[in-house]
């Protein structure tokens, strides 16, 4: 499913009549307005809107802001629905930067390819079927999250800062429901039927986060930066305190980024190292692909696969309990200008990416499994028997950015092995991935 931002990328056709100026500096509120508009063969036709708002205050800050909100309000006509508020507050109270973010989603086709990488079986028994839509690899799920986060300096050293904060989740989960799916089999309901996602936790049930973290950051932009380190060390424990059924646990978060300046402000080498491990206790399968970030800058915090971590590989490809992953862009400003009166500009960043599984989940059920709940594929293995390894994928990107602040991002990205998928694969929303 894409997400047409059709009025921003319009612009891109017509910029190159304007000559860059010295930045406007902006002042007080200021707005970033864009209609979302896609389709979807199974989920129909995408409408909605989503908004940049920001502060800039006196001025005396910018390009930084005082404080930001986003908001966003997409649906597609079967039903499928986003639904989003977040806040970045780095000014508003001294010394304190807070972060709030209350999002709804409704997916009706949400992917999952099974546990452990390449050690899930890629089988598709609808894949050669002629005029079939398949829908084995797809279930539906709602989710609401609340992520609160709030950052402070750690004893006055310069760029570095402790963090707190708190999260919920509520996750229902359930086999595809749409009407042109509803004879087949799916991966889901073979994962339900051998016991690999347990019956307490097969249509999902709430998460309760409690965050404490260090952040070192000595970027000189928060958006768009193009020199410095951010560097987050997040522990995030997770006790199951409201549905009682013993999925508490304890995990480690770590990112490293880096942006290194080749070419003044014009060429920036940039990338991403990060990690997730569990520590101890048990994680409901529900959760494995969340990344549990203090504060994040993309709608969706989910991996590895897709949008935000490795672009091109199927969307929860690579699901573990435990991963790694890295991300390199070279980031080339090819142009910048003055329109309406704002400061634009246009960069190009083709990127590689990689990641793989480092904390098996479930293996040995899923060595033990087959999907003899579905008769004609009854002798066929859940476990392909292949060793998990790294995941890869490249492609390029192409960003419209205004006020170093508001960026609308296209992303293209193919997976460089089939099993991770074959196709292309577009991403258009908001942000740089880090």
């Amino acid at each position: 499913m894409k997400k047409h931002l059709l009025i921003a990328l319009a612009l891109l056709l017509s910029v190159s009549a304007f000559s860059q100026k010295k930045d406007i500096i902006k002042k007080g509120w200021n707005f970033g307005p864009l209609p979302v508009v896609g389709y979807d063969a199974d989920l129909g036709f995408q409408y909605g809107v989503c908004c940049d708002i920001f502060n800039y205050g006196d001025g005396s800050r910018y390009p930084r802001y005082n404080y930001k909100f986003n908001v966003e309000a997409s649906r597609y006509t079967k039903g499928s629905t986003v639904l989003r508020f977040y806040s970045d507050m780095p000014f508003v109270v001294k010394d304190t930067k807070l972060f709030v973010d209350v999002t709804y989603f409704h997916a009706k086709k949400y992917e999952f390819f099974g546990f452990n990488g390449f050690e899930a079986s890629g089988f598709d028994p609808y894949a050669d079927l002629e005029d079939v839509k398949s829908g084995y690899h797809f279930i539906n799920r709602n989710q609401f999250r609340f992520v609160g986060s709030m950052q402070r300096p750690f004893f006055n050293v310069p760029n570095l800062y402790w963090t707190a904060g708190l999260a919920y989740y509520n996750t229902k989960v359930d086999r595809i429901n749409l009407e042109s799916y509803e004879d087949q089999y799916t991966l889901y309901q073979a994962y339900t039927a051998n016991n690999i996602i347990k019956e307490d936790e097969a249509h999902g049930g709430n998460t309760t986060q409690i965050r404490l973290g260090m952040i070192y950051d000595s970027r000189d932009h928060n958006s768009d930066p193009t020199k410095g380190i951010y560097a987050e060390a997040t522990l995030v424990g997770a006790p199951d305190i409201i549905d009682q059924k013993g999925y508490s646990n304890l995990s480690y978060t770590f990112l490293w980024r880096q942006y290194i300046p080749v070419y003044k402000d014009k060429l920036t080498f940039a990338y991403r190292l990060g990690a997730q491990n569990r520590i101890a206790g048990k994680t409901p399968w529900y959760m494995i692909n969340n990344l549990n970030t203090m504060f994040f800058q993309k709608m969706y915090t989910e991996g590895l696969g897709g949008a935000i971590t490795m672009r091109g590989v199927n969307r929860n490809g690579v699901l573990g309990e435990g991963f790694a992953f890295g991300n390199v862009e070279l980031r080339w400003r090819i142009v910048g200008f003055q329109f309406i009166n704002q400061n634009w500009q246009v960069a190009l960043n083709p990127f590689f990416d990689a990641g793989l599984v480092t904390q098996k989940f479930r293996e040995e059920e899923m060595m033990a499994a087959d999907i003899a709940t579905a008769d004609t594929y009854q002798d066929h293995k859940i476990y392909s028997g292949d060793n998990e390894n790294v995941h890869m994928s490249a492609g390029c990107g192409l960003k419209l950015i205004m006020n170093r602040n508001l960026i609308v991002s296209v992303d293209m990205g193919k997976a460089l092995d089939k099993r991770d998928g074959e196709k292309l694969k577009t991403f258009i929303g908001f942000n740089y991935i880090f």
